[in-house]
């Protein structure tokens, strides 16, 4: 089963033409199957992106450093380190854009609140990729199929 979805506005030019489909639906797919599925989607579309950026500068990333309230979710966090195929750094403090600012804030108000080198150092847990590049390559092969045989499913509803 695959889900792809224009969340956030990303990757997202190709599919601009619908809001979300899920494909692969039998009568045995549970509800597990489907949020699996938006999980994965969530992980392609991070993998675009780490290509798109890598096919620009020329660097592929080493890790991917995660922040925000979705990095609570481990399923998620895995996921993304497997089929992205780099490691996954997800620290303590969820919400790290936040801090960022507080800390910018005091350094315009002329405050030192602490040294880089503390903020680099805070704890953070690593997810490492579990999966073969052969398995991640393929399942990422069968998505983007799945997102192209999508393309124009609603124009059959003007024929009918």
């Amino acid at each position: 089963m695959y889900q792809f979805s224009t969340i956030s506005g990303c990757l997202f030019i190709i599919i601009m033409m619908f809001n979300r489909v899920i494909c692969g639906i039998t009568e045995e797919t549970r509800r597990s199957h489907i949020l699996r599925a938006s999980l994965e989607a969530i992980c392609f579309q991070t993998r675009d992106i780490l290509e798109a950026m890598n096919k620009d500068c020329g660097v592929p990333m080493s890790k991917l450093q995660v922040d925000g309230g979705a990095i609570h979710n481990n399923l998620l966090m895995q996921l993304k380190a497997d089929l992205c195929g780099i490691p996954v750094v997800r620290p303590h403090m969820a919400e790290t854009s936040a801090f960022g600012a507080a800390l910018a804030a005091g350094v315009a108000a002329g405050i030192e609140v602490c040294q880089l080198n503390d903020i680099q150092s805070s704890p953070c847990d690593i997810f490492s990729p579990r999966i073969t590049d052969q398995e991640r390559d393929n399942r990422y092969s069968r998505w983007k199929m799945a997102i192209e045989r999508s393309f124009g499913w609603h124009l059959n509803e003007t024929a009918q």
